[in-house]
Parts: structure tokens; sequence; C-alpha cells
């Protein structure tokens, strides 16, 4: 296990104080890594600026052979990738499984996608070409939720598009990172893509780099606001992937079965801990009962425990923080009249385990309900009219994702035509594609990731005028 810096292709230890990583599931120390030092982040980014002289005319052919190798080499090392995202996020071994496979299978993804170059023919005979330029350095911050595949996100638009990037992990998070950079600098030249290692002051200090020129950042809001005012004096591209409070709408109409099963899936995937999970459930008053005691099944059959044992299906939530938070919003809800419908269940005596928790009984105006909760606890909400529903779930400064759950195909897409999110899915959540847009209106982002418009904000414009 490697837990040292990575600049200009060179693993070097930080020079800063040391912090601990923890295994959620035992509260046992991992590792132990240094941080970075001011002056390191300084050399990564000089570094990477001198590899941005050579790596910005590197032919794309070569861009697809470096992808292919680099994704060859993670399906390979998938078992070593995943015990580690395992061991320090706390989600099941297997879905640690499939977060290395979806990771290279985006890789894969990006790597196919050609830049366009745009011909326009004015009628006076001049012709205009307009190129999708690199931008220069990339400063990519990620969080503790999905460690490996968010930097995949992050880190290989960057590459594909002919940028060198510097990727800060989360400091709850950063040893699967490390291995992806590791394994990246196997196939780019030295400079290209680094990573460096601290909290959120590290993260700071990059982002406000002045020669980084564009920064890529998924996590909270607050932090997501700061990073977007300190770019208006070197007018920094940023794209910010935010938090969201995610709405499922389930219809009279629904298949029960395929709903709860689909709802169940999404509101506690990774014990709750996605951004664009399932996060309040509305559902009409002519099924709520049978859907909610699906739902209870459902959730009363999860095995909780640490994620490395084969048999569990549901591990730890990630960190002491976020465990005190959620524990908290169920206590208040209680307090206020909630309803916990699931049943108690023996938990580890060590680690941060939580149970799922279908919470009924509540309405808009308590913190579970109007609150991003990020964590295994979902709250079921009945009504009795759209126009209704529709108006509670957009009253929210959030606007990432929301869901439709219907038989009706035609009534569910005029339904998400007026839910106010970058996403709407139907009879799904949580679903993402690597060749669609996705991003967050209101509060919950800035930007656009995934798919070619998602690629292209990682370039500047250039229209070339070409006169006879």
């Amino acid at each position: 296990m490697h837990t040292d810096l990575i600049i200009n292709g060179q693993q070097i230890q930080g020079q800063a104080l040391s912090f601990a990583v923890i295994n959620p599931a035992n509260e046992s120390v991992i590792a132990e890594v240094a941080s970075v030092s001011a002056g390191q982040v300084n050399d990564a980014v000089h570094t990477a600026l001198q590899a941005f002289k050579a790596w910005k005319n590197v032919s794309d052919d070569a861009v697809k052979q470096a992808f292919a190798k680099i994704a060859a080499d993670i399906r390979a090392e998938k078992d070593e990738i995943a015990q580690l995202i395992t061991l320090e996020q706390g989600k099941t071994i297997g879905m640690a499984q499939f977060e290395v496979d979806a990771g290279a299978g985006w890789i894969d993804y990006l790597s196919g996608l050609d830049i366009p170059v745009e011909t326009i023919q004015e009628p006076n005979g001049k012709t205009i070409k307009v190129y999708n330029r690199p931008l220069g350095v990339i400063a990519s911050v990620t969080p503790w939720n999905w460690p490996f595949m968010i930097a995949v996100w992050h880190i290989f638009p960057a590459l594909k598009t002919k940028n060198c990037v510097i990727n800060k992990p989360s400091e709850y998070t950063p040893l699967s990172t490390i291995k992806l950079v590791e394994i990246i600098n196997r196939h780019v030249p030295a400079g290209v893509c680094s990573i460096v290692l601290g909290k959120g002051e590290i993260g700071q200090a990059l982002t406000e780099h002045a020669d980084v020129a564009k920064v890529t950042f998924t996590g909270s809001t607050r932090t997501g606001q700061s990073i977007l005012s300190h770019s208006v004096s070197s007018l920094k591209s940023v794209v910010l992937e935010l938090g969201g409070n995610d709405a499922g709408i389930v219809l009279a109409d629904a298949d029960v079965e395929r709903a709860a099963q689909g709802v169940f899936a999404s509101a506690f995937l990774n014990a709750g801990q996605t951004c664009a999970a399932l996060k309040r459930l509305y559902v009409h008053e002519s099924i709520y009962e049978a859907l909610t005691e699906k739902l209870v099944q459902i959730a009363n059959a999860q095995v909780i425990g640490d994620g490395a044992d084969l048999e569990v299906t549901f591990g730890p939530v990630q960190n002491k923080m976020q465990y005190d938070k959620v524990n908290a919003l169920i206590a208040d809800a209680v307090a206020r009249g909630g309803q916990i419908l699931t049943a108690s269940k023996a938990l580890p005596d060590h680690g941060y385990f939580i149970a799922p928790a279908l919470i009924a009984n509540v309405q808009e105006g308590i913190a579970l309900v109007d609150e991003e909760q990020f964590g295994p606890v979902l709250p079921i909400i009945k009504f009795n009219a759209v126009d209704e529903v529709l108006e509670r779930s957009n009253n929210t400064q959030f606007g990432l994702g929301g869901s439709i759950w219907s038989t009706d195909l035609a009534k569910a897409e005029q339904i998400a035509s007026q839910m106010e999110t970058g996403t709407v899915w139907i009879n799904s959540h949580s679903d993402l594609s690597p060749a669609a847009p996705f991003g967050g209106w209101k509060l919950s982002g800035l930007g656009y990731s995934f798919g070619l418009e998602g690629l292209l904000l990682f370039t500047h414009k250039q229209a070339v005028h070409i006169s006879g």
C-alpha cells in the first residue's frame, strides 16, 4: 500500500503534518499519511505546467493507447483496488468491485470519444474552423463516498482533452486514489497527472493557485461556493457537482414490487452516501401501505457489518462526523413525531454502523426532509395530487436529480418536465451514464460532467478564420 504523494511521476513523502486514515468498520488506523506542504503544491503545479508544453501536442492515438493500458491495468489489479476501497470507505467488497469495473468502463467510453472540429463555410468564401484547445493545469478535488470512481470522472476527461491534472482526494479515503494515480503514471509522461494529499486547506491552496486553469470539484455546496468565489480574480473555469436532496415520486399506477426494489437500491446505495441517491420519497396514498411494507421487508433483510465480509450487504457510514450527523437527523425526526418502520438490529460494537432506516409520519419543515442526509435513512411522505407533490418536491434549494415511478411512461415524462433538477429518471434513480450530461440546478452545482458536453468544458474554444 502506497501512501506517498506523486509529483512529476515520482513517489515522494509529504513534508507537512501526518493524518490518519481510519477503517470505518472497526475504527482502526489503516495508515498514517504525510500531508503535502505549500511548497510541494507549488512544485506539483510547476511540473504540470512544464509537462503541459509537450502533452498538449500529443497525438489522439497516443492518448487512446495510454487509456487502453491504464484500463487494462485497473482490471488486472481490480481485487487489490477494491480491497483498498472497502478498507478505507467501508462499502461492501462487491460494491467496491463494481466501482473499479465502472471506472475502467468509463475510461473506455472516454477513449472512444473524438474531440470535434467544427467547420463553418461563409458565403464570401472564408472558412472558419472552431477547435477545442486544452486549458492547461486542472485541479481536481474528490470526495470520500466514491473515491476511485469520482477520481476517474475528474481525471480522465482532463487527460483526454490533453490537459495536465493534479488530484487532491479526501483525507478520509486517499489510498485507492493514490493507487489510481500510480497506475496512470505508468503510461503518461511525468508531470501529466499528480496527486497531493492533505485536509481541506490543501484543497484550498491547490484550487486557488494562480497557475491552475480549471477546478473540478465534487463535494459540499459550502465548499463549492468558496471555490467559486476564489476563482473570480483569475477567471478560472469551475465545474461544481454539489449536494442534492433528490425526490422520488411514486404514482398510483406504479409497479409496487419493481418500485420497492429500485427505490431501496437507490436510496441506500453505498449506505445512502451518494450525491444523486434518492433522499425523499413521495408515495401516492393509494399504494403507500403496500410500498412501505415491501421497503421494510427489503431493509430488514440486510446483513450489516464489515464490507470485507462476503456475507455482508450493508456496510458502515464512512466517518464519525457523518455518523453523528445522520443519527442526529433520525433522533430529531423521531422527536418530531416520525416513526421508524424498520426493525432495530444488533450492530457491531465498533465502527460507524447505522441500520437502514425508513421513517414515516414526517413532512417538510424538519431537517431529515429538508436537508441532505447522506446516510442510510429515507423519509417516506404520503401525497394525493400530482400538482401538490411537484410543488413540494421542487420547494428546495437543491436540484441535482429526481425520479418518477409509473407504468404510464408518457405521463411520467410529462411530470418529469416539471421537475427542477438536472437529471430525472423514470423507474430508476442514480442510474448515471458516461454519455449523458450530469449536473445540478440551483445550489446543486455549476456546469456539467459526462458526455461530449462535459468533456468539452475542459477546453477553450478557438476560432481560426481562413481567407484565401
